[in-house]
Formats: structure tokens, C-alpha cells, sequence
């Protein structure tokens, strides 16, 4: 051969026949000593500086935000994230974040595809277990994940790809730089060929060494960026996909906890334990910290166990509370608006609006599976930051850390629900008293009344305007404490040393650096200020986040205002958007849904369109809405429903930058759409005295079929930059928000209490003793 061929145990030159090309980019990782081919990435100090969308007065959100952060914070220990290579020509990659039904697991194995030149249905994707010195980078939040593990996963799978290519040049005797790779196979130019099994072995290192590599430009993706069916999906459609509650662990039998009657209440005594543990298949009593455990043979039994205790309880943290109390308070805690001065005839446009408690949703209730011995312990359950789940079993139990393994399971949903670990310590707490396993489940009922929920809040905002200029534009929003101790917290803690210093305060507080990295006014509005108060403590009620921190309802609230402020300039409210939005990339997303959706097209009285831009998550998306506020609609009449207006058509854009799956994305869209018809129109908590008083989802009113638009466009823009954005969250508040403009210029008011239906309670409260209510008996009287 006319060039020095490569040992296997050399760096290779190049990632294939053609020459370094703009666009490429070199990076560096790590060969791990291993039987097989493993590579893993370097990326300390390889991620670019957040620069300002705008110029002129950038908002802190827009100079850094909150994915920023848990992106820097994940960095230091990326190069734990390998990808090997097997002797079947397989590859496989555990995923140290939490699949709960947004498809990260295909998006992995889409990037590792690319790279390595491999078919998908080859890459072999699971989740990856609790791995401490992984440390901020097993954090499922803030639609973080293919952020900041793209260019890990992507650089892991070309060094390994590279790898394989200085192997087959040996073994072939050829050049590195005129190899190639097609679908699992190298192949030389006088049509020799190896396949990656062939050469798992041979490319395997005896030592871990920094080498490098070149990612693949955009111009060779043959896989990223097309849409892709889910790698899971035969599984999930056959009943084969296995989550937390289909797990069949060795003696761990189905365990449920009576819970109190309120938020919160404790156990006095149990009076008639033992009598139930004689009930039929009940194996064990027990008082645990949040109620009283039962296990038994079958949760059937569990249920009539636990509905047949009678149990002394004590108070809970709120039983003087109700909406109107807790309402009361956040209006007195309302930090004051101080426009600056502004010009003598300038107008003022107000508003202040309500957003009422608010549940998850997800469709899998809490479910762990836990057994505690006396020197260890293992833990299997769907957790979205399953380090900090580890670091307090271990903690509760008195076990070193290392005693404790916790295994990540598929989740049947989450939106924020899963990054608390309450359905673990129950378990492990129950585990440890009864001396044996215990697969623990939370009823439906106990997500609605004990679980977590996504905090009441009201959003004031007060804007000046003159002539056709916005001036100021403040928003103070005041809050139920959010509890952020569930990672977020940890994070915050870690890294305020080394954040830009932003002004946001003190951060032994996690609210507000949350908050301050995450809201912004994606428009041109003159001198703008964001402020948040919380009142009670954090753990006064059992609050977390909804599918989106904070921006739903910050959202609603600024876009309700902006349809005010062009209504007071004679401008049409697309028009206005597009004149005063500060971004080129939110202009482009809102022109394509007013095109799409055929913005101002006449329509009927009592029905209006609505549109609403958010910008987040390093893209760009904007939603369109069509509303039936007329009253045959509204009082359109479906059993055990509740109806009301009705959204028929939306229309969404989504610019994420780079969008690895197209069809994935548009999944994620569909989903935050419904969410924000639900946080709109008809879903929310209603508490009085302490309880509440939703009790399963036929009053928990979620976005149901008929409730549903039947007409609904999701557009994926074209890639706008060489790095993907976040998804997961990103649909819900221009959806919500769209659907709020659309009812205010369908009926000629602003609404100003969301949902708009939680005023009127359109259903017989169940009760609270015994606390789970009986389900139907009979199937066929509720089908529709």
C-alpha cells in the first residue's frame, strides 16, 4: 500500500474516505479499558457562552438560563457516558435520565445510529440505574436532556465508530482515510469488508486513553433530523412494554398506605389492625410516616384492607385553608408595581389573574418496588433524579450509600411528578418495619388528594403605553411555595458560585433563581421587571412542578395583557406580535401559524381565533387556537363531562433548533397542547378545609376526547441551528395562552381565573372516609 497503514492501537486519522470538510468538528473522549469496543466523551469547558438574543436590555432568562444551568452542571462528568459496541454488531447505551413516555430513549439511539454508521433497530437503549458519581447528570428536568446529552452521546459514538475503522485497517490492511462505513460494516476499497461485530473484539482498548474524533457534519445525516417511529413503540402497542407496577420481584406483594382525610394529617393510632390483618390475603399492618401501610396478596385486597381500617389522625398542615383563604393570602403577599416615570399622557393597561392548584396528571400513579434487609436495600421505580432517591433511602434507612442500589424503570408519564421520591420512602419505610419486600402503589385517588401539585398563584401586570410605544412592563407574580429541594435545589446550590453574576439574589432561596432563569417578555416593551413572592414554607403543601415551572401561567397572563395593549393601539393582535416580538426566530414560528391557521378569517359569532407566542428552551414556538364559546356548545351535554367552550382547530410551529426526531417532536407538541387546554378550560384542584376535593380523573377534569380539537396542525420549523433545543415542556404555555386569548375575543371578556370552569363545582365531592372510593362495578354503564 502507497500510506502507512494504523495498528488498532493508534488514534485514527480520519472518521472515513472523505477529507475534513467545513462544519466538522473535532472532539475528544475517552477509550475505556474493556473486553468490547467502549468510548465515552470529553466535553469539560466545551460548551459556548450564552450570548443575549437581543441587544438592548436582555432579560436574565436571555443571557443565561435555566438550561444553561443544569447543562453546565451536567458537563464535568460526561466523559462517564460511553457507548460499546458488541460481538453481535449491536450497540448499547444506558440512558442516565428518566423515559417516561417522551421518546428520549429513540432519540439516543438516533444520534448513536448516525454516528456509527449503525441501523437503529441494532442500538439497543436501556435505562441506566443510580450512579452517584454521575452527580447533576442524571437530573430529568426542564426538558434538559437532549440539550445537554446530545453531544455526548453523539461524541461516544464517533470515537467508537473511529475505533472500529483503525481496527478493520489493520485487520484489512488498509488505509484508515479509505475505509468506510455503511450499516454496521466496514468496508474497504477493493470490496473486503468487516462487520462491527467482527471487530468489537480487536477495537477493544486494555487501557482507558483520551483520543479524538470528528462529528459528522449536518450534510451527511442520513438519520437526525428524519422522522422516526419510537424504538419502543411494537412494546407499547402489544402490552409487552414493562413499567414500575408490571415488575414481578421476588415476595414483594402489592402494598397501599390509608391515607388522612387532609393534606398532610398524621397517625394517632390504629384501632382495629389487628382485625384487618386477618382480612383475607392481608399479610402485614403497619404505621408509616404518611399513613398506614397494608400489604397483602392483591391490591384488591389492599384497597378493601385499607377502606376497612379505622384509624385516629391527627391534624394536617392545612385544614383551616381553602381556595378563598389561600387566595386572600397571595393577594396581601403581592409585591407592589412602581412604574418608573413615564410621559404625562402616557395610558396604563392592568390586569391580575388567578391560576388555581393544579395536579399532574401522569397516567401511571407512584409505584416502588423496595426491599430493605437488614445491611441493604433495592429500590426499582420510575425516579427522574434518582441519585438524590439513593442519597435518601440511604439516609432514612442508617445504610452507607453504597448499600442502597436503585434500579430506574420506565414511567408511565411524569410531567414533574417523578422527580419526588414520596412513593419510595413510603416504601422503604413500610419495607424495613414489615421485614420484607413490598411493591407499593398509589392509588388514583391518592394522587389527586395527597400527591404533588403545581402551586395557586397570581400574576399582576401593569404596562404603560404611548402612542404606538410599550414603555414599561412589569409582572409580579406571587406563589404557593414550590417545592425545588427535588433537584433543582442541589443544582442551584452547586453552581451559584460559578454563575454570571445575574442580580437574582440570594440563592438559598431556589424559587427565585428558577424563576428569574426561566420567565421572560419575548417582546419589545420598554423598561421590564419580573418579580417573585412565595408565601408559606416549602413544605406546607405538597407542591411541585406541572410540565413547565412556571411559564403556563406567566405566559397566560403577559399575552392576555398583550392583546389589551394592541386593542388600545387600533392594532390586530398578530400584527402587534409581529411588530413588537424580539426575536427573529419567534417572528418566524408566529407568521407560520397565522399563514397556517388563516389568521383573521371571518368567523361566527361567539367563536374567535386566538395566537401566543413563547419563547424557552433555546427555541421558538407559537400556537394558534379556534374557539366555540356559543352556547350550544358550552352547554352541550355529555354524561359525567364536564364541556364547556371547545377548542376545534389549533395550529402550532416549534422551532428547536435542530430537531433530531421531527415525529417525536410533533408527538411532544400534541401533548402540550392538551395540556394547555386542560390548565385553560377545565383542569384544577379545588380545596376546602384542608382537603381536596377532586378524588379520581372523572373529576379531575384533564383534557378529554370531546373536549379535544379535531382539527390540529403541528409544524416542525426547519433546522435554524446545528444544536437541538428542548421539547418536552415547550408546548404547553403558548397553548395555554392561545386558548385564553381565543376565549377573551370570543366573548368580549378577559378571563382573569384559570381554569375558567374551577368556579363552578360540577360534581359530588367523594368522601374522605373511607379514603378510597368504590370504583364501578360495571364497565358496560360507563362506556360511551
Amino acid at each position: 500500500m502507497g500510506q502507512r497503514r494504523s495498528s488498532p492501537s493508534e488514534e485514527p486519522a480520519s472518521t472515513g474516505g472523505q477529507g475534513r470538510e467545513v462544519g466538522r468538528r473535532r472532539v475528544l473522549g475517552y477509550l475505556i479499558a474493556a473486553p468490547t469496543l467502549v468510548a465515552a466523551a470529553r466535553l469539560v469547558g466545551d460548551s459556548p457562552a450564552a450570548e443575549a438574543a437581543i441587544p438592548s436590555a436582555p432579560e436574565v432568562s436571555e443571557i443565561y438560563d435555566l438550561n444553561d444551568l443544569l447543562t453546565h452542571a451536567a458537563l464535568p462528568t460526561s466523559n462517564l457516558i460511553s457507548v460499546q459496541v458488541h460481538e453481535d454488531g449491536t450497540a448499547s447505551f444506558e440512558l442516565p435520565r428518566a423515559e417516561s413516555g417522551q421518546g428520549i430513549t429513540t432519540m439516543a439511539a438516533m444520534l448513536i445510529a448516525e454516528e456509527l454508521d449503525l441501523p437503529l433497530d441494532k442500538i439497543r437503549v436501556t435505562l441506566a440505574d443510580a450512579r452517584p458519581e454521575l452527580l447533576f447528570n442524571q437530573f430529568t428536568a426542564g426538558s434538559n436532556t437532549t440539550i445537554s446529552m446530545h453531544t455526548p452521546i453523539r461524541t461516544a459514538a464517533a470515537i467508537a465508530r473511529g475505533r472500529l475503522l483503525a481496527a478493520a485497517s489493520y485487520q484489512l490492511d488498509a488505509a484508515v482515510n479509505t475505509l468506510t462505513t455503511k450499516l454496521g460494516v466496514v468496508q474497504a476499497p477493493g470490496g473486503a469488508s468487516m462487520s462491527y461485530g467482527s471487530l468489537a473484539g480487536a477495537a477493544a482498548s486494555t487501557e482507558t486513553k483520551e483520543v479524538s474524533a470528528e462529528l459528522k457534519p449536518a450534510s451527511e445525516f442520513r438519520i437526525i433530523g428524519t422522522p422516526q417511529n419510537r424504538i419502543d413503540a411494537l412494546e407499547a402497542v402489544t402490552g409487552r412494554k414493562k413499567y414500575a407496577m408490571d415488575l414481578d420481584i421476588p415476595d414483594a406483594l402489592p402494598t397501599m398506605i390509608c391515607r388522612p382525610p387532609t393534606i398532610k394529617g398524621t397517625v394517632r393510632s390504629v384501632n382495629n389492625a389487628d382485625e384487618v390483618r386477618r382480612m383475607p390475603g392481608v399479610t402485614d399492618v403497619v404505621a408509616v410516616a404518611t399513613g398506614v401501610a397494608v400489604r397483602g396478596a392483591t391490591f384488591g385486597q389492599c384497597i378493601d384492607a385499607v377502606n376497612a381500617l379505622d384509624v385516629s389522625w391527627g391534624p394536617g398542615t392545612v385544614d383551616d385553608e381553602s381556595d378563598e383563604t389561600v387566595l386572600k393570602k397571595l393577594k396581601a403577599a403581592e409585591l407592589p408595581l412602581a412604574v418608573p416615570e413615564v410621559p404625562l399622557l402616557a395610558q396604563t393597561v392592568e390586569g391580575e389573574f388567578t391560576f388555581h392548584f393544579r395536579n399532574n396528571a401522569a397516567l401511571e400513579p407512584n409505584t416502588a418496588v423496595v426491599d430493605v434487609r437488614p445491611d441493604s436495600a433495592e429500590v426499582w421505580a420510575p425516579l427522574q433524579s434518582p441519585i438524590l432517591c439513593q442519597e435518601e433511602v440511604a439516609k432514612q434507612l442508617g445504610l452507607p450509600l453504597n448499600a442502597v442500589r436503585v434500579h430506574v424503570q420506565q414511567a408511565g408519564g411524569a410531567f414533574g411528578r417523578r422527580m419526588f421520591n414520596d412513593v419510595v420512602l413510603e416504601a422503604a419505610e413500610a419495607s424495613q418495619k414489615i421485614g420484607k419486600p413490598v411493591k407499593l402503589m398509589w392509588h388514583r385517588t391518592d394522587e389527586c388528594r395527597q400527591g404533588r401539585m403545581h402551586p395557586m398563584c397570581t400574576s399582576r401586570i401593569r404596562a404603560t403605553v404611548l402612542g404606538n410605544e410599550v414603555l414599561t412592563f412589569e409582572q409580579r407574580h406571587t406563589s404557593v411555595a414550590t417545592d425545588y429541594t427535588q433537584g433543582f435545589g442541589e443544582v442551584i446550590t452547586q453552581m451559584s458560585a460559578q454563575l454570571p453574576p445575574l442580580g437574582i439574589g440570594n440563592f438559598a432561596g431556589f424559587a427565585v433563581p428558577v424563576f428569574q432563569l426561566t420567565v421572560n417578555v419575548p417582546y419589545q416593551a420598554g423598561a421590564v421587571t419580573q418579580l417573585l413572592n412565595e408565601i408559606y414554607e416549602y413544605d406546607t403543601f405538597p407542591t411541585g412542578s406541572v410540565r413547565n415551572l412556571v411559564n403556563p401561567d406567566v405566559r397566560t397572563a403577559q399575552e392576555l395583557i398583550i392583546d389589551r395593549i394592541a386593542e388600545k393601539m387600533g392594532k390586530d393582535p398578530y400584527e402587534f406580535r409581529r411588530e413588537f416580538v424580539d426575536d427573529d426566530r419567534v417572528r418566524a414560528v408566529l407568521d407560520k401559524v397565522a399563514e397556517v391557521g388563516n389568521w383573521g378569517r371571518k368567523m361566527k359569532r361567539g367563536t374567535a381565533q386566538g395566537i401566543a407566542v413563547h419563547k424557552e428552551y433555546k427555541g421558538a414556538v407559537a400556537t394558534l387556537i379556534e374557539i366555540d364559546c356559543r352556547p350550544e356548545t358550552v352547554d352541550r351535554k355529555i354524561r359525567d363531562a364536564v364541556t364547556g367552550p371547545r377548542v376545534t382547530k389549533a395550529v402550532t410551529a416549534i422551532d428547536t433548533g435542530l430537531a433530531i426526531n421531527p415525529r417525536g417532536l410533533e408527538a411532544q407538541m400534541q401533548g402540550g397542547l392538551m395540556d394547555g387546554i386542560a390548565q385553560a378550560l377545565t383542569s384544577s384542584l379545588h380545596l376546602r378545609d384542608g382537603v381536596l376535593l377532586e378524588g379520581s380523573w372523572d373529576d379531575y377534569f384533564y383534557t378529554r376526547q370531546w373536549n379535544t380539537p379535531p382539527d390540529v396542525q403541528i409544524i416542525v420549523m426547519p433546522p435554524t441551528t446545528g444544536d437541538p433545543g428542548g421539547a418536552g415542556e415547550f408546548g404547553v404555555p403558548a397553548s395555554m395562552a392561545a386558548v385564553a386569548c381565543a376565549y377573551a375575543r370570543a366573548t368580549g371578556t378577559m378571563p382573569t381565573s384559570f381554569p375558567i370552569n374551577h368556579d363552578t363545582l360540577s360534581f359530588e365531592p367523594k368522601p374522605t372516609v373511607p379514603p378510597l372510593p368504590q370504583s364501578p362495578t360495571n364497565g358496560l354503564d360507563f362506556a360511551y
